[in-house]
C-alpha cells in the first residue's frame, strides 16, 4: 500500500512546473563548480556567468509565460501555480539580475569573496520563486526560512565593517523572533484544524485549500483567530510593517548597498506575494484580517513617512520610506479582498517600485565609498552637475518613488488608490494621500541636494571637510541597468502596455 501511495505522490510531481527554479539552483551550483575548476585569475568571469545565466532563464521564462500549469496544484498540493505567482517569479528573476549587476560594482571595492555573493543571491531568488507559489504551510515555512538564512549571510557580508556585522546580528535576532511568531501561529492553526473534535476530515490541515474550508466552517474559533493574528504578524516582520519595522533602519544602513536593494525590492515583494495568498486562505475570518491589516497599514504609513523626515543618511531614509510603501501596498491587499482588480494593481506597484529602487540604489552603489554604510545627503550635492547621467537616473527614481506624474510610481499609487476607493476604504485612502504629501518633502530634499546648487559655509581651520562624492565610473552593464530602469519608469507612466494586460489592468 505504501508503494502505491509513493507512486501516486510521484505522479503529481510535475518537475516542468518548477523548471525556472531548478535552472536557478543549477546555475548557483555551476558558480561553485567554476570557482573550483577555474584558476583564481579567471574568477572575475563568474559574476558574468551568473548575470548571463539569469538573463537566459528570464528569456526562456518569458517565452513560456503562459504555461500549461497555470491554476493547477502540483507536488501533492505543496504548490499552486497562479497568474500572480507567475508574475512574481519573473519579478524575482529581474530583481536578482539587477542586484547582481550592482553586486559586481560594489564588490570591486571590497577584498571579500565574490562568488559566494552571487551563489547566495541565486539560492534566495529560487526560494522566493517557490514562496510565491506556496499552497502549504510546510512549503511556505521552508522557503521563507531559506530566504531568511540567505539574508543573514548577505546582510553581514562585509565582515570587515562593524556596522555590517551589527546589521547581520540584528537581522538574525529579529528574523528568529519573527520565525518563532509565525511558527507558533502555524502550530495553532494546525492543532485546531486537525482536531478530530472539530472536524472529521482526513485532509491535511496544513494545506491552504483544506484550511480555508475549515475556517469557513468554524468562523468563531478563538484559537484559530489567535493563530491567524500570529501568522500575519510573522509576515509583517518580513515586509517591515509597524510595529515590526524596528530592524529596518539599522539593517538597511549596515548591509552592503546591493543587499539593501535586494531586501527593499525582492524580500518585500515576497512578503506581499504570500500575504495575498494568506488573505484568501483566511477569508472566513475576513473582519479580523481587515481590522489587523487596516491598523497596521495606517500606522505603517504614518510612522514611515514621519520617521524619514529627519534622516540624513540616505540608506536609513530609503529604508523608512520603504516602510511607508509597505503601508500603501497593505491597503492594496485589503482592497484585494473585495476588488479583484487590486491584485493587478499591487503587482504593477511592485514592478514600478522595483524599477525606481534599482535606479536609486544603482546611483547609491556608484557613489558609496569603502564604507557604504556612511552615505549622507551631503554626498549628493551638485551630483547632476558633476555627473549628469547619475543625477538624472536618481531624479527619475526618486520622483517615481514619490509618486510624481507621469512616472510609473505615480501610476502604481493611482491604481492602488483606485482599488481602495472601489472597495470603500475611505479612511485608509485619506491616510495614504496624507502620507504621499509628507513623502514629497524628504524625496525632494534629496533631489534638491543633487540638482540645485547649495550655499556652503567656508571651511574654517580645524573643521572637517565636507565629503565629496566618489563618482565611481559606470560600467556598461551597470549603465544599461540604470538607463533601463529610468526609461522604463518614464514609459510605464504613459503606457502600461503588455504588463498592464498581463495584470488585467487594460
Amino acid at each position: 500500500m505504501s508503494t502505491e501511495l509513493l507512486q501516486q505522490a510521484a505522479a503529481n510531481n510535475h518537475w516542468g512546473a518548477i523548471a525556472p527554479e531548478l535552472l536557478v539552483g543549477c546555475l548557483a551550483l555551476l558558480l561553485l563548480v567554476l570557482e573550483i575548476v577555474l584558476p583564481k585569475a579567471r574568477h572575475e568571469i563568474i559574476p558574468s556567468v551568473a548575470i548571463v545565466g539569469l538573463l537566459g532563464i528570464i528569456g526562456g521564462f518569458v517565452m513560456n509565460y503562459h504555461s500549461g500549469f497555470i491554476d493547477q496544484t502540483t507536488f501533492n498540493g505543496l504548490l499552486r501555480h497562479t497568474g500572480t505567482g507567475q508574475f512574481m517569479r519573473l519579478f524575482f528573476l529581474l530583481a536578482a539580475t539587477g542586484v547582481s549587476v550592482l553586486g559586481v560594482v560594489a564588490l570591486k571595492r571590497q577584498v571579500m569573496p565574490k562568488v559566494e555573493f552571487f551563489t547566495i543571491t541565486l539560492v534566495v531568488t529560487g526560494a522566493m520563486m517557490l514562496l510565491s507559489q506556496s499552497n502549504h504551510f510546510v512549503m511556505l515555512f521552508v522557503a521563507l526560512e531559506t530566504i531568511t538564512v540567505g539574508f543573514y549571510v548577505l546582510v553581514s557580508y562585509t565582515r570587515t565593517n562593524p556596522l555590517s556585522l551589527e546589521a547581520g546580528l540584528k537581522y538574525l535576532i529579529m528574523g528568529a523572533l519573527s520565525s518563532g511568531i509565525l511558527l507558533f501561529g502555524i502550530a495553532l492553526l494546525y492543532g485546531v484544524a486537525g482536531s478530530q473534535a472539530l472536524t472529521a476530515s482526513t485532509t491535511d490541515p496544513m494545506n491552504f485549500d483544506a484550511l480555508r474550508i475549515f475556517l469557513y466552517a468554524n468562523p468563531d474559533n478563538v484559537i484559530a483567530a489567535i493563530g491567524i493574528v500570529l501568522v500575519l504578524s510573522g509576515v509583517a516582520f518580513k515586509i517591515g510593517a509597524v510595529p515590526f519595522q524596528i530592524w529596518i533602519p539599522d539593517v538597511y544602513q549596515g548591509a552592503p548597498t546591493p543587499v539593501t536593494a535586494f531586501l527593499a525590492i525582492a524580500s518585500k515583494a515576497a512578503g506581499f506575494a504570500i500575504l495575498l495568498t494568506l488573505v484568501t486562505v483566511f477569508d472566513g475570518y475576513q473582519s479580523l484580517v481587515v481590522t489587523v491589516l487596516s491598523v497596521m497599514a495606517m500606522a505603517t504609513i504614518i510612522f514611515g513617512n514621519l520617521a524619514a523626515l529627519t534622516q540624513h543618511n540616505v540608506k536609513r531614509l530609503i529604508g523608512l520610506s520603504g516602510v511607508s510603501h509597505a503601508g500603501y501596498l497593505m491597503i492594496g491587499v485589503i482592497a484585494a479582498i473585495h476588488v479583484p482588480f487590486a491584485v493587478g494593481a499591487i503587482c504593477f506597484y511592485l514592478f514600478a517600485y522595483m524599477l525606481a529602487s534599482l535606479a536609486v540604489f544603482g546611483v547609491m552603489t556608484h557613489l558609496a565609498g569603502d564604507d557604504d554604510a556612511d552615505q549622507d545627503l551631503d554626498h549628493y550635492t551638485d551630483l547632476a552637475k558633476t555627473h549628469p547621467f547619475l543625477g538624472t537616473v536618481l531624479g527619475v527614481g526618486l520622483g517615481s518613488l514619490a509618486g510624481i506624474p507621469p512616472l510609473a510610481g505615480f501610476m502604481g499609487k493611482l491604481l492602488v488608490f483606485l482599488a481602495a476607493f472601489e472597495a470603500g476604504l475611505y479612511p485608509l485612502l485619506g491616510v495614504a494621500v496624507l502620507g504621499v504629501i509628507i513623502s514629497i518633502y524628504y524625496y525632494f530634499g534629496w533631489i534638491k541636494a543633487a540638482f540645485f546648487p547649495q550655499w556652503r559655509p567656508p571651511v574654517m581651520e580645524g573643521d572637517d571637510p565636507i565629503p565629496e562624492p566618489t563618482h565611481q565610473p559606470v560600467s556598461t552593464a551597470a549603465g544599461i541597468v540604470l538607463a533601463t530602469a529610468a526609461l522604463a519608469s518614464i514609459i510605464l507612466g504613459f503606457y502600461q502596455g503588455p504588463i498592464g494586460q498581463w495584470l488585467g489592468l487594460g
